[in-house]
């Protein structure tokens, strides 16, 4: 008689292989020989860019109960989208899914609503744990799982750092439906709280939104003690923007029940995103931002996001933005928890039309009135470039993505075009207007450079860097961050 036995990869246990194996001894060369052809091994089913089934144009076509359809029809959504139409049939089947697709395609809908689906009919807690990298992109998810779930009474908790840790302990301990975590504070709670463990025991459903950052090697620790909480029949659904080796090797992990819907292959940009390109030198380019930010009515653009490298840098220019009496709003991880909910909440709003922010904001955030995203420096790798323009252009909407290039970065900026597979036009701006301002502008540095120095920002900014070397060193990864900083700067 034959038993189920669970394997699972000591590196990355996400997903659950069963395979069949005999209670008596390995096979023998003459008892293989009695079956010369034993059955295939399971493949993974993979389907790429497919068109919509004309036969499955609504919600209640792909499975999904009455309630969830109607309440797609309240909030607007029509039909289901491409990554929808394919991923949300096979997760209601109890498949293992990966879902990549464009930024702005409604992944989190694919996943949220066949987990409602199943909560609605069994309903207990925590029935699934959402994993995303960033607090803004865990409040975001929350918010639409809320959205989702309106006529369930659904309890949904968000479980990110700069927040109470108590409260947030008491919060899991009373076992909401839907948990939306980053993954750093999850581990602290688990170890920190042994009863916490036992709250994962049951859950159906594990997600990892924008899971290519989230499997990165800096969070390996993290989800080791987040997956040893977790029962291996659970259902585990990955969802990205940009596909990476890990994801590849998680897949043929799951080759047993595992469903890879790919909308396109590579890094690509959606078509009604214009993208172009200003040549600036870097002494002058917040004259430049400015310039483009004063005409920004004219353009007919409603907000912005301004993507600079550094806290330090998004702090400098909010003040100089300030000085010249320009609304914006800044969000980097040197501000609290609760200034960046706040900063945020101000922009999404229409309370400031602009947000400078790091890279904390380039992952999923989906505001609808962005017209245009600044890359105020070239990012080193193309992926973050794609996350960050994907602020744009979002569900079929229009956009425009402006990136200023110094001469340094000009083989930086050609790499991204190759990656993209797209040539760039030139963003028209006329240099001798934009110079009209540099007085002005070069007076409100000055006035922001004073003013970081007596808040004290250069000393919170210095602890900060030094925490962060002492995780990283923790880790084992601050000399392989050092040698990509290294490879980076020969590159230039």
């Amino acid at each position: 008689m034959d038993e189920e036995e669970t394997l699972v990869d000591q590196n990355f246990p996400l997903f659950s292989r069963k395979l069949t194996t005999p209670k008596r001894p390995p096979k023998t060369l003459t008892a293989a020989a009695e079956n010369p052809n034993p059955p295939p091994p399971p493949t993974l089913v993979r389907e790429t860019n497919l068109t919509p089934d004309p036969n499955h144009t609504s919600f209640a076509d792909l499975g999904l109960a009455e309630w969830a359809a109607q309440t797609c029809k309240e909030l607007g959504m029509k039909k289901p989208t491409p990554v929808q139409l394919r991923c949300i049939p096979r997760i209601l089947a109890g498949d293992d899914v990966l879902g990549l697709a464009q930024t702005g395609s409604g992944k989190t809908a694919a996943f949220a609503l066949p987990i409602l689906h199943h909560l609605a009919m069994d309903p207990y807690g925590v029935f699934a744990l959402v994993v995303t990298p960033t607090r803004e992109l865990a409040y975001q998810l929350a918010e639409q799982f809320r959205a989702l779930g309106s006529c369930l009474n659904l309890r949904c908790a968000v479980v990110v750092g700069g927040m109470d840790i108590i409260n947030q302990a008491q919060t899991l301990m009373s076992r909401p439906h839907v948990v939306i975590a980053t993954p750093g504070r999850i581990k602290v709670l688990i170890e920190q709280t042994p009863d916490i463990s036992a709250v994962f025991s049951k859950t159906k459903f594990l997600v990892l939104d924008e899971a290519d950052r989230v499997l990165d090697v800096g969070f390996e620790e993290e989800l080791r003690v987040v997956f040893q909480c977790l029962p291996k029949n659970r259902q585990t659904l990955l969802f990205s923007a940009t596909m990476t080796s890990d994801l590849q090797m998680l897949l043929e992990l799951s080759a047993n029940k595992a469903y890879f819907y790919e909308a396109y292959e590579g890094l690509k940009t959606v078509e009604s995103l214009k993208q172009q390109y200003v040549l600036v030198p870097k002494k002058v380019k917040d004259v430049y931002l400015v310039h483009i930010l004063s005409k920004m009515e004219d353009m007919g653009i409603r907000s912005a996001i301004i993507f600079v490298p550094t806290g330090w840098i998004c702090h400098s220019l909010s003040l100089l933005l300030e000085e010249l009496d320009l609304k914006a709003a800044a969000l980097h991880s040197l501000k609290t928890q609760s200034l960046r909910l706040a900063a945020l909440h101000r922009f999404k709003s229409g309370q400031i039309p602009v947000l400078l922010a790091t890279d904390v904001a380039s992952r999923g955030l989906d505001i609808p009135t962005v017209d245009l995203v600044i890359n105020y420096d070239i990012p080193r790798n193309p992926t973050d470039y794609v996350h960050r323009v994907g602020r744009t252009a979002r569900a079929g909407r229009g956009g425009l993505a402006v990136s200023f290039v110094t001469p340094k970065e000009v083989n930086l900026f050609l790499e991204i075009e190759a990656v993209v597979g797209k040539k760039m036009d030139k963003f028209e701006c006329k240099e001798n207007e934009v110079l009209d301002d540099i007085t002005k502008v070069y007076k409100a540095r000055r006035v922001a450079a004073m003013k970081m120095v007596d808040d004290g920002f250069e000393e919170k900014a210095k602890a900060r860097r030094e925490q962060n070397k002492k995780t990283l060193a923790g880790k084992g990864l601050l000399k392989k961050r050092s040698k990509k900083r290294k490879k980076g700067r020969a590159d230039e």
